[in-house]
């Protein structure tokens, strides 16, 4: 049994066509007024013309008459005229659905006439497209803005070296630091110093200052730095089977020296690797930014990431 009549009005916008869209309903039901409206990132205008209906009609139970009211010719006549549904099937299947059982009187109502309830539907749909636009334009805008701090990528996606010319010259420190886990036994003969290569620690500390002085030439897009100190440091701890590296530089310049400390501990790292990977294969190692300061990031410091 059908009972008392209600009305929908429905309307959909789209921004681009393809683009950003937006439905909006407005259901009638005697003196009671209720709202739906929702929005897609990437669709038609006809998409959200169809769906506004399916959406207005599966808030209203099936027993119930309802007068359907759109501006949407493309709709209204393919319901009642049987135009060709050349496009947008997976809709026209799901409102076949909806209306597969109800009384349902179509009406075509001209859009920005002066309908109230019409402007309603109309003012949701826009609303909707125009919001979801505006949150793809500030996601856009924080990616730009994101994309400026990629110092080192210009304009058209293609690596650059930083122009630092116009910077002012402070003094500027990075420690970096490193951790190599070696056997308990290739631990002792590191400490006691019973390599056949030679003093593994010494060579390490020599091969990473001299490392940290050719940053420029090992990675591609750092500057070449008059460097006002190198050290890099050896803690040995039996307990964890570990060699702590700590690696050191200095500068007055106009740019840091992150790149520098931490090429130190690397290189140094890997060279204890070379000279003990003979008799322990299972070495490993990590290296990270402990510190820097100076410059315009002023002092920073840094968790190890594990």
């Amino acid at each position: 049994m059908v009972v008392n009549n209600l009305a929908i009005y429905t309307d959909g916008a789209c921004l681009g066509n393809p683009g950003p869209g937006g439905w909006g309903a407005v259901i009638l039901d005697g003196q009671e007024k209720r709202v739906l409206h929702g929005h897609e990132a990437d669709t038609t205008n006809n998409r959200m013309e169809i769906y506004a209906v399916i959406r207005g009609l599966q808030d209203v139970p099936k027993n119930v008459g309802v007068t359907l009211y759109s501006d949407s010719t493309y709709v209204i006549n393919t319901m009642t005229k049987g135009w060709k549904r050349n496009k947008n099937q997976d809709l026209w299947d799901l409102l076949d659905e909806e209306v597969r059982g109800r009384r349902i009187v179509w009406k075509w109502v001209k859009g920005h006439s002066g309908d109230p309830l019409n402007e309603e539907a109309d003012k949701l749909a826009h609303g909707e497209a125009t919001g979801i636009l505006k949150k793809d334009k500030l996601m856009e805008s924080k990616a730009k803005k994101k994309d400026k701090f990629l110092t080192h990528i210009d304009d058209t996606g293609a690596a650059q070296m930083v122009d630092v010319g116009n910077k002012r010259e402070t003094s500027r420190v990075a420690i970096a630091k490193g951790s190599v886990q070696v056997h308990p036994q290739t631990l002792e003969l590191i400490i006691k110093n019973e390599f056949e290569k030679g003093d593994v620690l010494a060579v390490a500390r020599v091969a990473g200052i001299m490392a940290a002085k050719e940053t420029s030439r090992l990675i591609p897009l750092c500057h070449p730095l008059p460097l006002t100190k190198v050290s890099v440091d050896f803690e040995v701890d039996r307990k964890s089977s570990e060699i702590l590296i700590t690696g050191t530089a200095k500068i007055t310049g106009k740019t840091g020296v992150e790149m520098e400390a931490l090429t130190a501990v690397s290189v140094s790292a890997l060279t204890i690797y070379d000279m003990c990977k003979a008799v322990d294969r299972g070495i490993t190692f990590s290296v990270w930014l402990e510190k820097k300061s100076g410059g315009r990031s002023g002092d920073i410091s840094f968790q190890r990431r594990n």
